[in-house]
């Protein structure tokens, strides 16, 4: 390292032990403080924000045994899912999940230009600089991540930000907005377009209606009945309400490109509802995702589909010029000590909210 001041030994962390249930959360004060490696540099965490991806790999969803909804009844403890229960495959133990992270530059690894140290940054999630064949690793997944006092990242991953709000909103940016702009970039979303945003309420999906509106598109979003003033306070332009028919809401062939977290069983509609050469994306699947596919609807409508978890070059970067410029705005529904982060999942998890909540570390 090149710059290392005084660190202390040990830091506050919450473990994921493997998976199961709430008791596979251990929140500790003696787990050793990460070292930069070259290349790389050691942020004092301020904030970290709680994202589905932080539950389906405490319930081991990911693995292909499981095939039902996102829930606490979801992930069954079997063999089969604990070899392959993170969204990559085999997940490594105990491990430090958080995929959001604000916070400073506090030590750098070899190789880091001196003028980093001090910089308040958001990283990067989805750390591009280490892909390999297409792939890259998540922060919080592969990587030990931000439900820390410190977590060590690429320098290249890490972005500096200049910006006058708190540690907890910035927090609630980089996986849920950065996964939205990637699915509109993606689908190439363009002015005076109708985009169909599916559980709109969420993280991704309430970025998504505000990305879907800074791009001049019309944002037509998927959500309970109580969250539709909020969703429309946000820019969206229609709401309608979840589990309703969506044909007879919006017709056949009335949508140019539909953003979808959602899968379950009304997933044959979003086909229905995109017009002919109509451009779908997805990036999650809390109702379940194992869908019915009608072959006949992709290729007799010219449709295409994308699957969105690796982000695209520049997606980021995009991403933090459109907060330090005001563009968008975080839409923060909580925070909570990272020691209350069993009661922050059970939050999370009733559903009950719109935008993010979020664990402040400092």
């Amino acid at each position: 390292m090149n710059a290392t001041p005084a660190l202390p030994a040990t830091m506050k962390a919450a473990l994921l032990l493997g998976h199961g249930g709430y008791d596979k959360l251990s929140y500790r004060d003696d787990v050793p403080v990460p070292r930069p490696a070259p290349g790389w540099v050691l942020i004092k965490v301020g904030a970290a924000g709680i994202n589905n991806t932080d539950i389906n790999t405490r319930l081991g969803w990911y693995a292909p045994a499981n095939r039902g909804a996102t829930s606490e009844t979801g992930g069954a403890e079997t063999g089969e899912i604990a070899a392959g229960g993170g969204w990559s495959g085999g997940i490594a133990f105990p491990r430090i999940q958080g995929a959001d992270v604000c916070g400073r530059i506090v030590a750098l690894g070899a190789g880091v230009q001196p003028g980093r140290l001090g910089e308040r940054v958001l990283v990067q999630p989805c750390l591009r600089s280490l892909a390999k064949g297409g792939i890259a690793p998540w922060l919080g997944s592969e990587y030990d991540g931000g439900f820390a006092e410190y977590v060590a990242a690429p320098a290249a991953d890490s972005y500096r930000i200049e910006s006058g709000l708190s540690d907890a909103e910035l927090a609630s940016f980089p996986c849920a907005y950065g996964t939205a702009e990637n699915l509109l970039t993606s689908l190439s979303v363009g002015p005076g377009e109708r985009v169909l945003i599916t559980g709109a309420s969420g993280g991704v999906g309430s970025a998504a209606v505000q990305l879907t509106r800074r791009r001049g598109a019309e944002a037509i979003a998927v959500a309970g009945a109580d969250k539709a003033e909020a969703l429309r306070r946000l820019g969206a332009g229609r709401v309608l309400e979840r589990g309703a028919s969506l044909v007879e809401g919006l017709g056949r062939d009335s949508m140019d490109a539909v953003v979808d977290v959602v899968g379950g069983p009304q997933w044959g509609q979003l086909l229905e509802v995109l017009k002919p050469g109509g451009r779908y994306a997805v990036s999650g699947a809390i109702a379940g995702p194992i869908v019915e596919l009608d072959l006949r609807q992709l290729y007799l409508k010219d449709l295409s589909l994308f699957g969105c978890t690796a982000q695209r070059e520049g997606v980021f970067r995009n991403l933090i010029g459109y907060i330090e410029r005001g563009e968008i705005k975080p839409l923060l529904a909580r925070t909570c000590p990272l020691a209350e982060i069993v009661a922050a999942q059970q939050e999370f998890l009733s559903k009950r909210h719109v935008g993010k909540l979020v664990l402040t570390v400092a």
